[in-house]
């Protein structure tokens, strides 16, 4: 077993204090990128994934690969590109229920108490465990933006992701995992209101549409803080990205349970086909995928 780091220990408070200072100084770069944070902010895709037609076309050199959506680019001037992506704005995320598994303390345990948990790569477990998950990659970076001020970027929120492995299960809780807290993490929103995590592609189980939970916060310091939760929802993945990805090995369990739920058939999902909640997914199984969404709150 690796020796844990001598600070594995003392909380999320502590890590906060050495990691806030450093993150507001690099928060002050706000500058041209904002224009491409928000350029996603164009119409939406359709339920299957597909770009509509009202998007911007994306550049010649952009193509879609294996199971994967193009994401629109815009090719209008920066400033117009903001212009747009504002007015169109407006529909907050979906508030959807945390499950059965959150790890915030809500239900059992509770994984933001733990140093360690502010963290990009959230395929390892952390503390006493070095656990890391498997999967084909899977990079999800989500765009914060604040409806009450015109769908500005949400800079300096926190967010805290958790999904299952590629077995549909879940740290802290299913059986032979209650010591794991892998594919679980929080991070701050920069500049632009965006954060990514990288993690591996989550797995079927029956009765659900492939997801990744998260939840919002007004800020790093009201992770562990009750009532400063501005949204919870969940990420829905899109269908051409999981076939290619359950047709691979380790996703056996997968392949049997992802044909048994619908997107529309899906107890959360369901009631509006995931539309304000289906990430625009590239990439491919061999190099890995990207999911983006923007996140209205």
């Amino acid at each position: 077993m690796t020796t844990p780091h001598p600070n594995h220990d003392r909380g999320l408070e502590f890590d906060l204090s050495t990691l806030l200072s450093r993150r507001r100084t690099l928060g002050v770069l706000f500058g041209a990128g904002t224009a491409a944070a928000l350029a996603a902010c164009t119409p939406g895709s359709d339920v299957s994934g597909t770009s509509s037609s009202s998007t911007s076309s994306a550049p010649a050199a952009a193509t879609a690969t294996e199971g994967t959506t193009a994401a629109a680019s815009p090719t209008a001037s920066a400033t117009s590109t903001v212009t747009r992506a504002f007015a169109e704005c407006g529909v907050e995320i979906p508030e959807e229920t945390l499950g059965p598994y959150p790890g915030d303390g809500s239900n059992g345990p509770n994984v933001l108490e733990a140093s360690g948990v502010v963290r990009r790569d959230i395929r390892s477990s952390f503390g006493t465990s070095t656990t890391t998950a498997e999967g084909v990659p899977l990079t999800v970076t989500l765009t914060l933006l604040d409806n009450a001020n015109g769908c500005s970027p949400l800079a300096g929120a926190a967010v805290y992701v958790w999904h299952c492995d590629q077995n549909g299960k879940y740290s802290l809780y299913d059986s032979g995992l209650e010591d794991q807290n892998y594919l679980r993490g929080v991070q701050e929103a920069d500049a632009n209101g965006q954060l990514t995590f990288s993690t591996i592609y989550p797995g079927a189980y029956n009765g659900r549409w492939p997801h990744i939970h998260f939840e919002v916060f007004e800020s790093m310091s009201n992770t562990t803080a009750a009532g400063q939760v501005l949204a919870v929802s969940q990420i829905a993945l899109t269908e051409a990205a999981c076939k290619a990805v359950y047709a691979t090995a380790g996703y056996e369990s997968s392949a049997r349970n992802f044909p048994n739920t619908t997107l529309t058939s899906d107890n959360v999902f369901g009631d509006d086909g995931g539309i304000y909640q289906l990430a625009t997914i590239s990439g491919s199984v061999a190099g890995g995928y990207t999911a983006a969404l923007n996140v209205t709150v």
